[in-house]
């Protein structure tokens, strides 16, 4: 298998659907081992279109460039309560991802 399966997690806001399921935001990531592109993604939001929308906004994009575009598409194509969680979710799954470079 060439791919690597890369988790985030952060803290969600109260007062949000997917807070009601859990107090934390997962994030999870499957990336090409080569060229550290994602693959698929998906997370802990509590609606399919919301877990499909946040999927379609960050496959694709590669980590080896960085983390900065997959972060702009969040902010500039979320506008959620929960995209400062996503945000950080996706950070921290980078942060992840760095470790095993």
């Amino acid at each position: 298998m060439n791919t690597l399966f890369v988790a985030g997690h952060a803290k969600l806001p109260t007062g949000i659907a997917a807070n009601h399921i859990s107090e934390s935001l997962t994030l999870t990531l499957e990336i090409d081992r080569t060229y550290g592109v994602i693959i698929d993604a998906s997370c802990t939001l509590a609606t399919d279109h919301s877990r499909e929308f946040i999927k379609s906004l960050l496959k694709g994009y590669s980590l080896k460039d960085g983390i900065e575009e997959p972060v702009a598409s969040l902010k500039k194509g979320y506008l959620g309560k929960a995209g400062n969680a996503l945000e950080a979710a996706l950070k921290d799954s980078y942060k992840q991802y760095q470790l095993y470079r």
